[in-house]
């Protein structure tokens, strides 16, 4: 799962066990913007994780479509994306 990765990958960087976003990208043989997008998930907000987690997002709020349409960072601006699938 994406998240999941992501969230390990974040995890690596605190530990120090990679210095960069490149270097995962080169340790797990994927496009470095791959990565970017990625770790951009863990900046979602708790809800959001948990709902994704849960199995309970909106299936129209997939993967592609947060690749293709990234989130606000702030919990605000999420929110109103996320009520909006919830009309």
């Amino acid at each position: 799962m994406a998240l999941t990765r992501a969230f390990y990958w974040q995890q690596l960087q605190g530990d120090g066990v990679v210095g960069s976003d490149s270097e995962i990208a080169q340790r797990d043989g994927l496009h470095h913007l791959t990565v970017n997008e990625l770790l951009r998930l863990t900046l979602l907000q708790p809800t959001i994780i948990q709902s994704i987690l849960a199995g309970q997002q909106p299936r129209c709020k997939c993967l592609l479509w947060l690749q293709r349409n990234p989130l606000p960072t702030d919990c605000m601006g999420q929110r109103e994306v996320a009520s909006a699938f919830d009309a």
